[in-house]
């Protein structure tokens, strides 16, 4: 239970960010975790293993990546113990090595919208728009980068020196120049915490206001997500809750204390509606926003006629 605690607070904390690596460490806590527990009843372990995906769950409520990792690996099975353990193992596994090489493959999809000298505006830190840049440079596309700080977390520190390591010419702006700088640039690239149903993207806050200045110049913007960053309970109406994080991020709080009348707001994302971005670059290709019902019909199916039946069972639950 330390061990899953620890993850659990460092996901929390942003010490572990990043919707896919968030993903893939709780699918890895889960594994880990089952094969820590030493109970052989198997109606203890499945309580004990519910509890643990609850609180993983609970640390980033907007980071659709997560619930949808943790519920493909609590899709186990089992008549014991063992049956149940291995087939976690197995689960937790496929799901990363999926995301692993999603990341790869939308780097390559993603490339082929990326020309020779193109200069690319990114916000945040994403491993899937990095690695279409990653990709496009590879390929010997002489390309350059600007990057914003991504405040109040600096995510955009992180991106810079992933960028630098790979040899790609980069820029850093403040978050407030996008605008500025959106002259110089041919074309967005940023990833995504949660896709909707409609084709809304929820990103780090600043998303929106980069996708507009970029809609206003007319420059494309390319989302760089994963399929399983698409949320399926928007189908049912479900809205993707906006996670809003300690006021001490962006003003400390002994600075805090001497401003009585001043309350910080700290929202961690925002939503860009559809009409901003022209394409989401996903694993199993390139879509317009509109097409986002097909990924969560085709490739989440499994987890709406979860959702459908859990909602007939607590309805037929009612009735008696």
């Amino acid at each position: 239970m330390k061990q899953l605690k620890e993850t659990a607070q460092k996901i929390k904390s942003m010490e572990i960010r990043g919707a896919g690596r968030i993903a893939r460490t709780a699918a890895a806590e889960l594994r880990d975790y089952a094969g820590r527990l030493k109970t052989s009843d198997l109606v203890e372990f499945n309580k004990m293993m519910e509890h643990a995906a609850g609180l993983l769950v609970s640390t980033r409520p907007t980071a659709v990546s997560l619930p949808n990792a943790v519920r493909a690996v609590m899709r186990y099975e089992g008549g014991t113990v063992d049956e149940a353990k291995a087939d976690i193992k197995k689960l937790a596994g496929d799901f990363i090595a999926n995301s692993e090489n999603a990341v790869k493959r939308i780097g390559e999809i993603g490339a082929r919208r990326v020309r020779e000298g193109d200069t690319i505006m990114t916000h945040c830190n994403s491993s899937a728009a990095i690695s279409i840049m990653a990709a496009a440079h590879a390929q010997g596309k002489n390309i350059n980068v600007i990057a914003t700080e991504s405040r109040p977390r600096m995510q955009g520190h992180l991106t810079i020196k992933q960028l630098d390591t790979l040899g790609i010419k980069t820029s850093l702006i403040v978050d407030s120049a996008v605008r500025y700088f959106m002259k110089d640039v041919d074309l967005v690239v940023m990833g995504a915490d949660a896709v909707t149903v409609n084709g809304s993207v929820i990103n780090k806050i600043g998303t929106s206001q980069v996708a507009l200045a970029a809609h206003e110049a007319r420059k494309n913007v390319i989302i760089a997500a994963e399929t399983y960053k698409f949320s399926p309970r928007t189908i049912l109406g479900e809205l993707v809750e906006i996670e809003e994080r300690d006021s001490s991020e962006v003003l400390g709080a002994e600075k805090l204390r001497g401003f009585p009348n001043v309350d910080v707001k700290n929202p961690a994302f925002d939503v860009t509606p559809r009409e901003y971005i022209d394409l989401i670059c996903t694993e199993v290709g390139a879509i317009p926003p509109e097409m986002a019902y097909v990924i969560i019909k085709d490739h989440l199916g499994w987890e709406i006629k979860e959702m459908n039946s859990a909602i007939g069972n607590r309805t037929n639950h009612q009735k008696h």
